[in-house]
């Protein structure tokens, strides 16, 4: 083995060993970073993903030899660096403080917080309509049940709130006094994630005791099954509960409980930790691959020498 100067030759080492050196690195601190930042919701996750496709189109369109791609891509990915460094910038900070203590460890361990319990969002749901029943206040509450709802397909996707599920919260919203009380408001988990939400109405005809929060909960519900609605009637505070277009009513609170527990399961595992489970199956794949292109390279230039 031949050196020149201080620094020896490092012809022998394979060529596939430093890219997938430097891919192994570039996905532990992807996971790092999800790590951090995925205490946020659910978009946030996706921002994350959608940063690290990028940052694999760049690497590919690179390897591909596609320069005008990957000079776009590129550029694509500094700009969305700069904007996720302003919008996560107390994980970021975060982040850069572990990194500066020398905690690189720590960056690897998730942050242990108590996970609500579907028992208790469901207790908290059901407390707040047994007293909006009795007082005869008119609700309607959305909630997922599988799956993300998108903002198509509603009215209105209503006011952003993003708050933690309580009965104060919920009587205090349909109160006739405040802004938000029109409409219904959408439960994702144990959040509350919008009100004044508008609904489709349903085109079927329904009986005329059945008002228009009664027929909105079954047009949503006909139109995606990854949710229920729960009516409370403001002339008779009856209970109803629509699951795909149908009406199951009048209810008692401990029978909305009972089918809320077998309808409603919040999502207890975090999505940082299935996202990265997601990442790591693909890149393995992504890692055959590059093996493959690196080994048919070192092929073709020892065959061209």
């Amino acid at each position: 083995m031949q050196s020149s100067g201080f620094f020896p030759d490092f012809n022998w080492i394979p060529s596939w060993l430093p890219n997938s050196i430097d891919i192994a690195l570039v996905l532990a601190l992807s996971y790092a970073l999800l790590l951090v930042i995925g205490e946020g919701e659910r978009r946030s996750l996706w921002m994350v993903r959608g940063f690290i496709v990028l940052m694999l189109a760049t690497v590919i369109s690179k390897k591909l030899g596609l320069s005008l791609l990957g000079f776009l891509l590129e550029k694509l990915v500094l700009g969305a660096a700069v904007a996720m460094a302003v919008i996560f910038q107390s994980q970021f900070r975060r982040f850069l403080e572990q990194i500066g203590r020398g905690e690189f460890l720590e960056l690897f361990k998730t942050s242990v917080r108590p996970i609500p319990q579907p028992d208790s969002v469901i207790d908290r749901i059901v407390d707040a309509v047994k007293d909006l029943s009795q007082n005869r206040t008119g609700a309607l509450i959305l909630i997922e049940t599988s799956g993300s709802l998108e903002n198509e397909d509603f009215v209105s996707p209503g006011v952003n709130l993003n708050a933690e599920v309580s009965k104060e919260l919920l009587q205090t919203i349909f109160q006739t006094t405040t802004l938000l009380h029109d409409g219904a408001v959408l439960i994702r988990g144990s959040r509350l994630i919008a009100a004044a939400v508008i609904l489709p109405l349903s085109e079927r005809t329904a009986s005329r005791q059945l008002g228009t929060r009664h027929r909105a909960a079954m047009g949503m519900t006909e139109r995606s099954e990854n949710c229920i609605c729960v009516v409370v009637s403001e002339e008779t505070g009856s209970i109803s509960l629509a699951e795909k277009g149908v009406l199951n009513r009048p209810l008692t609170s401990n029978k909305l409980k009972e089918l809320l527990q077998a309808k409603f399961a919040p999502t207890v595992e975090r999505d940082a930790v299935r996202l990265s489970r997601k990442l790591g199956f693909q890149s393995r794949i992504l890692l055959k691959r590059l093996f493959r292109l690196s080994s048919s390279t070192s092929q073709d230039k020892n065959k061209l020498e």
